[in-house]
């Protein structure tokens, strides 16, 4: 490792944070302690959390966000304890953040330019730089009139890094065009991805969905062997990974990995990560694996379908896995989250508990969207009948008058694929297609 590489890291992890929350009517604080999830994401980037600062207000200051006599407190409290860097858990304008730099002296983050530095940091694949850099232009293009000092950091550390990082110095004109590259790129991407996933639309498809640091990673390694990479940190999984899965005495299933998510997730970020969210997007059944242990679990459950609202998955067959239940020290806290959520399964992923009842319940739920039916076409369709053979449970079929009639159990998602002017299915509660 060379010299440079070695003080450029340092710099990274040595970097010392002064966090700030402030709470409004229109987004209270979800926990007793207001900077517990900025504090792991101000980690996460490689910074040390020196201090923090906490404001309840009606309004915001237009000028600097807190208040005039909280921005005294801050410029004193991060002099004290030698801050690096401010981070607020709070969306700043442009002209907020140049005025705090200004009366602080230091550089200030806010909690999307946070986030978008994290998964900078952690983009690992093509398709992960392009779209983490996409989400950082569009989310640097209208501050740059008022954030040239802010985009000319040459310091390093939190918020300088990633693809995005060099686009940021150039001018509009640049930029938007740059943008205009990332966006006709990522639409190839994700023409390609849809292409992928609809080869698979015959598989039983399932994709694991949560707040970052749930425990996907880990129950798709315990469900699956994957041997995916897994990190006690926040957003350790950027790329969608997609492994079999067999069911004890039912069949296979294609079980998808994806992206955590977090309260106040850029919009920015959830547009550019359309391609790797197609997964969960296309998926017959989601996996809303929850950290029953995080007493806020039920304020996460909350922002992942919101989020999940915001991809149009918010409709789709859904069971809530209660993951780290090992975690627990109060068994009551589980009774009462499952009291809440019927529809939900208990598992650790780590010691392999509950994954048989997992299971049990996954095959119910994918059973639920299977039809006993019987079919009726010529019997020289050969089409029908060998697509049939194929992927039905076929228990009757005879022959009459060059007539075919055929009794089976078939996912409902085939049935178009059943179809033609001599083709008629009658499903066995009585109803006809």
């Amino acid at each position: 490792m060379s010299l440079d590489t070695t003080r450029d890291e340092l710099t990274v992890h040595l970097e010392r944070a002064f966090l700030v929350s402030v709470a409004l009517p229109e987004r209270p604080w979800v926990s007793s302690d207001p900077l517990d999830e900025l504090r792991g994401l101000a980690t996460t980037a490689g910074a040390i959390v020196v201090g923090g600062l906490c404001q309840r207000r009606d309004k915001i200051n237009p000028s600097s966000y807190i208040g005039k006599g909280k921005l005294q407190e801050l410029q004193e409290q991060v002099k004290a304890v030698e801050a690096d860097v401010i981070i607020f858990d709070n969306d700043l304008s442009p002209g907020q953040i140049r005025n705090l730099e200004k009366a602080t002296q230091l550089k200030v983050l806010d909690r999307s330019e946070l986030i978008l530095d994290i998964f900078a940091t952690r983009a690992r694949t093509a398709e992960a730089r392009l779209q983490v850099e996409l989400a950082q232009l569009e989310y640097a293009l209208p501050r740059l009139r008022l954030m040239w000092s802010h985009l000319g950091r040459t310091g390093g550390g939190i918020g300088t890094r990633g693809p995005g990082e060099t686009q940021l110095e150039e001018d509009r004109r640049l930029v938007d065009q740059r943008i205009r590259d990332l966006k006709a790129r990522l639409v190839e991407v994700q023409a390609r991805k849809e292409r992928e996933v609809r080869s698979r639309s015959e598989e039983h498809t399932v994709s694991l969905v949560g707040y970052t640091n749930a425990g996907k990673s880990t129950l798709m390694n315990a469900l699956t062997g994957a041997g995916v990479h897994v990190e006690d940190k926040l957003f350790s999984t950027l790329d969608t990974r997609t492994r079999q899965w067999r069911l004890k005495d039912w069949d296979r299933v294609l079980l998808s990995d994806t992206v955590g998510f977090i309260r106040d997730l850029p919009h920015h970020l959830i547009a550019s990560f359309k391609a790797t969210l197609e997964e969960a997007r296309q998926a017959r059944l989601l996996l809303h694996v929850v950290d029953a242990s995080n007493p806020y679990a039920e304020e996460q459950i909350k922002s992942v379908n919101a989020v999940l609202k915001e991809l149009g998955c918010d409709e789709k067959p859904m069971l809530l896995v209660l993951n780290k239940i090992d975690r627990m020290s109060d068994p009551s806290y589980l009774h009462v989250l499952q009291r809440h959520h019927p529809r939900s399964v208990a598992v650790s992923a780590v010691q392999r508990q509950g994954l048989e009842e997992l299971q049990e319940a996954v095959i119910e739920m994918l059973s639920a969207d299977f039809a006993d039916a019987e079919i009726e076409t010529g019997a020289g369709n050969g089409k029908v009948l060998s697509y049939l053979a194929a992927h039905a449970d076929i228990y009757r079929q005879e022959f009459h008058d060059n007539r075919a009639s055929i009794r089976c159990r078939l996912p409902r998602h085939l049935l178009h694929h059943i179809q033609g002017p001599d083709v008629q299915v009658r499903f066995l509660d009585g109803a006809v297609r």
